[in-house]
């Protein structure tokens, strides 16, 4: 009897960390394989979490593959261990628990040679454990960024990254906002390199979309301005996405979306915009009338000192000069004109079209291929 009951009480037991979800480093799960043998011994280590490595940077850029591809939630669906599941083959005749062949043997690992005890942390992750694609190096920053330029609502929002992080993000913001008119390609480095260090940050996922959208990449900035309405909760972007959902051709979900309740919510600038992305998808489905009317109460409440009024005037007379109102058109390409301080459209232009003004190109490079041009081949 004595013999059957220590034969019982030596068999293996099941660690208390076998139902234990395992995470991978792409989408929460599957990091690598557990060990579940283990030394039961107080005080001795657990092998099953060595494994649990991390792209460097932390958790900001393990989390943005999730993102790049599609807005989701923030974590997986954990994988439990059991009969069946994902790594019931892979553990299929494998010591469950107890003194396994490490720990028992004073750390010896299973090769002979001696270690801390842990499994070989290669044969047990294998390739998974590494990126797919190999990092990017990060473009330079301009001398004399120090990051300190971003407004006081960006500053906020990196304050969860570390400060040598928080540090870095922060320029390669501020360079996106230099390069953004002058060199996208340029300026889509720093935004990506801005996301792999802080994927989690509304405000570099919203610099990588601007840049997309400059670049005419729709479906990657709609994808960007979606995660940043989910990660701040802010619809400031709507106007753009509606544009986006215009340029793919989406039309009825455009104007759904420019219909909905957070669209009531806006801003009074980011109404105009969303205001004047609405006319123009209008004039696409030929609802011309309908372009006008959804312009009309905004051009006569807005204030010309507003930073969108040029704008929004702008979008009205082309309304009314695709209606075939030329007087009309003329009359607010006029207030867009003047309105226009920092020189956003190009209303005097129009204004002189209609007026049937001739305007002359007298920069050096027409003069000098006028001078070309004029000159008789000899005979």
């Amino acid at each position: 009897m004595s013999d059957e009951r220590e034969s019982k009480d030596s068999g293996p037991t099941r660690g208390d960390d076998g139902d234990r979800p395992r995470r991978g480093p792409h989408d929460g799960r599957q990091r690598g394989r557990r060990d579940d043998r283990r030394d039961e011994r107080p005080g001795a280590p657990r092998t099953g979490s060595a494994d649990r490595g991390r792209y460097q940077g932390g958790d900001d850029r393990r989390s943005d593959r999730r993102d790049e591809d599609r807005p989701r939630s923030q974590s997986g669906s954990p994988v439990r261990r059991g009969p069946g599941g994902p790594s019931a083959s892979r553990d299929a005749g494998r010591p469950q628990g107890g003194r396994g062949a490490q720990g028992a043997r004073g750390g010896q690992r299973r090769d002979g040679q001696e270690g801390s005890g842990r499994p070989d942390l290669e044969r047990r992750g294998g390739p998974r454990l590494t990126p797919k694609t190999p990092r990017k190096p990060e473009p330079r920053i301009r001398e004399g960024v120090t990051g300190h330029e971003v407004d006081r609502g960006v500053k906020n929002q990196l304050r969860t990254l570390s400060k040598e992080n928080a540090e870095g993000v922060a320029q390669h913001l501020v360079m996106v906002s230099e390069l953004l008119d002058v060199d996208p390609s340029a300026a889509l480095a720093h935004a990506e390199t801005a996301v792999r260090r802080a994927g989690r940050v509304p405000a570099a996922r919203e610099a990588l979309g601007l840049v997309a959208y400059r670049m005419g990449d729709w479906a990657r900035a709609l994808t960007e301005f979606r995660t940043v309405r989910r990660l701040s909760g802010s619809s400031h972007l709507l106007p753009l996405m509606v544009d986006c959902e215009r340029a793919l051709g989406r039309h009825a979900k455009a104007l759904e979306l420019a219909q909905s309740d957070e669209a009531a919510n806006l801003a009074i600038d980011d109404r105009v915009e969303l205001a004047i992305v609405t006319s123009g998808l209008r004039r696409d489905l030929g609802q011309l009338d309908a372009a006008i009317a959804g312009l009309s109460d905004l051009v006569r409440r807005l204030s010309p000192n507003r930073p969108s009024a040029a704008r929004l005037y702008y979008a009205y007379a082309d309304a009314k000069l695709a209606a075939g109102d030329a007087a009309g058109a003329r009359e607010w390409f006029a207030r867009a004109a003047d309105a226009d301080h920092e020189l956003t459209t190009d209303a005097a232009e129009r204004l002189d079209e209609l007026d049937g003004v001739e305007v002359l190109d007298l920069s050096p490079e027409h003069d000098e291929d006028e001078e070309l041009g004029s000159e008789t081949p000899e005979p």
